[in-house]
């Protein structure tokens, strides 16, 4: 029976109502604590993975993991996409001729990246296929000028499928009448959407319609390349690069991406310990509690004591009942903040119709709606975290409470 003393009676305080209400505010009060610390760690957690996930497929899956250019011009890229193929890493390998520019059209001019791509390679590399939300790639057709533009640049010219636009280009033409900016006009024929930045600032035309703008010849770009680890890409580039030779220079991610990933990193990390402090102090306040019951039930401890409990059975009673109190506010906070990690994406779209509000502007930031991805290890970590530090805020008020002495206590019952 004393063996299970500190169960029956720490859970036996837990359910009992108590004479003094102040402390049962407290034990209420740690118990919200932990609850909503909990809770909003979970949810703030989950939605910087969504933004971490996002980054990874909507970004990552758009610009090249690595980039191979040449400095004389490269012709025979067919043998050297096949060459880097055989790499371990290196799961796709695609043409490209860039071209940065400004569409006008109407009086609206816009600037953009223009991307001259082979329809027939692009999905190797890229999942801008997957995201075209008017026409399609294979509508690139060499010869015809058509162009693919992002949905929030066709927004911002105002054009949509059918329509013209002119590229002008950062080099100028030496005519008889005089030196010219060099444009082209091209037909919009296809729109394409993935919810980022890029919709704003990129667009897509055929490889041979780009070479024959930039006066490249039978030369491109050079060649973007995917990789089945996108955190290998910098070792891998400077690998590639070493094996060619210097007539040859690359990039990767990093230097176009990397500080955004970096800075999500940086604040999911800061967050979550910014919002461990706040179920620290939640637990912390668990001390309150059991020191104050610890004095409310001093003759209770003395008679324990003189029946034949043991000071590591009343510490055991404090804990159990500090323990108990956390694991309910851990418990509610897990529901709770899995809740609304799932539902959160639908909630603010739910705001944004009702209140006619749009949270994340994809031209502020990298994407337009509130990503949220929920990893049960995320979940795991919180809550041992939570209950590592309940269980710490337990031990010096049952220590207090092993200390008792019956003979001083019963003296003056």
């Amino acid at each position: 029976m004393l063996d299970r003393l500190p169960f029956l009676v720490g859970l036996r305080y837990v359910r009992a109502k108590r004479r003094n209400h102040f402390i049962s505010f407290i034990s209420l009060t740690s118990m919200l604590g932990l609850m909503l610390g909990v809770a909003v760690l979970i949810l703030v957690l989950s939605v910087m993975n969504g933004f971490d996930h996002e980054l990874r497929t909507r970004i990552l899956g758009m610009v090249p993991h690595a980039k191979i250019e040449s400095r004389v011009g490269m012709v025979e890229w067919e043998s050297l996409a096949e060459e880097l193929m055989q790499r371990e890493r290196v799961i796709g390998a695609a043409p490209f001729v860039e071209q940065q520019g400004m569409f006008s059209v109407g009086g609206h001019n816009q600037g953009a990246m223009v991307n001259g791509i082979n329809p027939a390679w692009e999905d190797r590399v890229s999942i801008i296929g997957e995201h075209m939300s008017q026409g399609a790639l294979a509508d690139l057709v060499p010869g015809e000028w058509n162009v693919v533009l992002g949905s929030m640049l066709a927004r911002s010219l105002g054009v949509g499928v059918g329509d013209r636009v002119t590229l002008l280009v950062p080099e100028a033409s030496i005519t008889p009448a005089g030196v010219f900016p060099r444009l082209k006009r091209f037909t919009v024929s296809g729109i394409f959407s993935v919810g980022a930045d890029l919709d704003a600032n990129l667009a897509y035309a055929n490889i041979e319609d780009m070479q024959t703008l930039a006066r490249l010849g039978d030369a491109i770009g050079g060649l973007r390349l995917q990789l089945d680890d996108l955190f290998a890409a910098s070792s891998e580039t400077q690998a590639i690069l070493n094996e060619l030779g210097p007539e040859y220079r690359g990039s990767d991610w990093t230097f176009s991406h990397g500080n955004l990933f970096q800075a999500i990193q940086m604040e999911k990390r800061m967050i979550a310990l910014l919002l461990t402090v706040i179920i620290a102090v939640a637990a912390f306040n668990i001390v309150s509690t059991l020191v104050m019951v610890v004095t409310d039930k001093r003759a209770d401890i003395a008679i324990l004591r003189t029946i034949g409990a043991t000071p590591r059975s009343i510490m055991g009673i404090f804990i159990v009942q500090g323990l108990a109190i956390g694991s309910i506010g851990i418990a509610i906070g897990v529901a709770v903040g899995v809740l609304l990690a799932l539902t959160i994406a639908d909630l603010i779209g739910w705001v944004e119709g009702t209140l006619g509000i749009q949270f994340l502007d994809a031209g502020v930031y990298f994407i337009s709606d509130l990503p949220s991805r929920l990893q049960w290890d995320d979940v795991s970590r919180i809550v041992l975290a939570a209950f590592g530090l309940t269980f710490l805020s337990t031990l010096y008020p049952a220590w207090r409470a092993a200390k008792v002495q019956p003979a001083d206590v019963l003296r003056y019952e």
